[in-house]
């Protein structure tokens, strides 16, 4: 009996270091249950850990990130950094939107602007997570990689002495063949090569595996991600998006000066812009006029344009709701839509001081719109006109204007007239949807002597004081386009379809081994052939649910190959 298990014997007389009282326990072995033994300086702390130091940290920190868990955190955190650019407008996409947004939301506005919220994309919150991931992921991939080949290229594993304990495990005894040993071995390799296996013979016993096929498809589906992220961020580098109204009958031609606004890449140059013209020949909305509950919903937006390359035939094609028109090596998208009010403005001398189609911009679901008119040429005074466009007007108890209906069904148009200086002159930029009023004299509208004028459609007014005519031609529909241009589409699309395919193959490609075992028997002592039996076996690396019925096929065929009957 050991002393540690001997009651008569106190633990506290066993020396911690006494092989003696130990023999099995190592001689420079230290309890840490126990006392801690002195330190050469006289000290009783215990076994002090090694300091880390800074390139010890590093390498933690190093190892964290690099690590298939943080790349996963990343990854998700990303999409979840990429919700912001989805519920804001984003600068480079809808810059108008941005501007109405800091008008809608006069308090919230400078703290999203603060945190870069509408540009998302550009951000230094979002772009250090996308470099983290990029790096974590790069970091997984290179040493998984070499670990992958360098299993590639290793021999199957020894099969194991006794397979009674592995998945599937079966005995059958080749005792009505005339098979022998050497060739059920040989034919057993033969059959699991044809079955997709490495195989390795060892000695009376074949080795199998399969599956690495597996971990395959685990680096193309993160070496993809990794691509993807490169392909946006180098395409992004070259690319363009541009921004433009567009008329009924207006043509756009594809030239840095036809922009309403421009956000080029890093690396853009002006002559990545190739030549084409973009005309809008027809615009049509449908709306719900069946259920009363959505009445005057719109189903469904589509423009008839016609597209010319440079040097090319003309090319009439559909513009829709997520449905672009590739012409120059970009992509045409449909934004938005409103009206626009063809006008001719006479100054006091009867001369025509502006004729131009104006863009409205849109106020609520019926299509209220309001636009601008500024008049800088008219004499003897400038004009600067507010105007608000009813589709389809109906007059309510108060006496204001109301449209019922989106589409111009009673198209009305109100004018408010300033007379006096639009600062035009000044060289301070202006909005063309705004007229600041401070300073002008208003001649017809709420505040003025003279009431709003009202005006359908092929209907002249005379302005008051005279100061000219206003006559309203006509309605025409307008739409707001945005140009893109990202030469990495196709490389991101190419690398979305192989991580897919190579996810895929992670998911349902299964890892496992398989073991062919030929035992011969014992020689029974009467002269006869002791034959021998077969056994099966196999491993599974991870899930495999179907491993038990895979070995269970192999046994069956290799059996019947060598004319063994399996049993019942």
């Amino acid at each position: 009996m050991s002393p540690q298990s001997d009651p008569d014997v106190d633990a506290a007389d066993i020396d911690s270091t006494d092989t003696s009282a130990d023999p099995q326990r190592p001689s420079d072995h230290v309890d840490g249950s126990g006392p801690a033994e002195p330190s050469a300086a006289g000290g009783g702390d215990g076994v002090n850990q090694p300091k880390l130091g800074l390139v010890g940290y590093l390498r933690f920190f190093w190892r964290q990130l690099t690590s298939m868990r943080t790349a996963l955190f990343l990854l998700m955190l990303l999409a979840l950094a990429a919700i912001p650019g989805s519920l804001v407008p984003q600068r480079t996409a809808d810059p108008n939107g941005v501007v109405q947004y800091k008008a809608d939301h006069a308090t919230l506005y400078p703290i999203l602007d603060k945190l870069q919220v509408f540009d998302t994309y550009t951000s230094v919150w979002f772009s250090a997570i996308y470099l983290l991931l990029f790096v974590s992921l790069i970091g997984c991939i290179i040493p998984r990689t070499k670990h992958h080949w360098q299993a590639l290229r290793t021999r199957p594993p020894k099969t194991p002495v006794r397979l009674t304990r592995l998945a599937g495990y079966q005995k059958v005894a080749a005792d009505d063949t005339e098979v022998s040993a050497e060739q059920a071995v040989t034919r057993a390799m033969a059959l699991l090569k044809r079955s997709g296996y490495r195989v390795e013979r060892f000695g009376d016993s074949v080795s199998a595996e399969r599956g690495y096929l597996r971990e395959t498809g685990n680096l193309v589906f993160h070496a993809a991600l990794v691509g993807v992220l490169l392909a946006v961020g180098v395409g992004g580098g070259f690319g363009y998006t541009g921004q433009r109204l567009l008329v009924e009958g207006q043509t756009f031609s594809n030239v840095l000066g036809s922009y309403d606004s421009f956000n080029p890449g890093r690396w853009f140059q002006q002559t990545d812009l190739k030549g084409y013209n973009f005309t809008l020949d027809k615009f049509v909305t449908k709306y719900e006029e069946r259920n009363l509950d959505a009445l005057g919903q719109a189903l469904d937006y589509s423009a008839t344009v016609t597209t010319q390359e440079k040097g090319g035939a003309k090319q009439t094609s559909r513009l829709g709701v997520n449905d672009p028109v590739s012409v120059g090596g970009t992509n045409v998208y449909l934004l938005g839509n409103g009206y626009a009010m063809d006008v001719t403005v006479r100054d006091g001398d009867g001369n025509v001081a502006f004729k131009d189609v104006v863009p409205f911009l849109p106020q609520d679901a019926n299509y209220t719109s309001l636009g601008v008119i500024k008049v800088p040429d008219s004499q003897p005074d400038q004009l600067g006109i507010r105007g608000f466009f009813y589709p389809t007007a109906s007059k309510l108890s108060t006496g204001a204007y109301a449209s019922a209906y989106p589409d111009d069904e009673n198209p009305l148009l109100t004018l408010q007239v300033y007379t006096g200086d639009l600062g035009l002159d000044d060289g301070v930029p202006q909005s063309v949807y705004t007229l600041n009023t401070s300073g002008l004299t208003e001649i017809a509208g709420t505040d003025a002597p003279v009431k709003s004028l009202e005006l359908k459609p092929g209907q002249t007014k005379t302005l008051p004081a005279g100061a000219g005519s206003i006559t309203f031609n006509g309605v025409k529909r307008y739409v707001s386009l945005d140009v893109h241009h990202d030469p990495s589409q196709l490389w991101v699309g190419g690398f979305a379809v192989l991580s897919v395919l190579g996810l895929l193959t992670s998911l349902f490609v299964p890892r496992r081994r398989v073991w062919v075992k030929v035992v011969p028997r014992r020689d029974d002592g009467t002269g006869a052939e002791p034959g021998y039996d077969l056994e099966y076996a196999g491993l599974a690396r991870g899930e495999d649910p179907n491993l038990e019925r895979a070995v269970a096929d192999i046994a069956k065929r290799h059996t019947s190959d060598l004319g063994v009957r399996m049993p019942q």
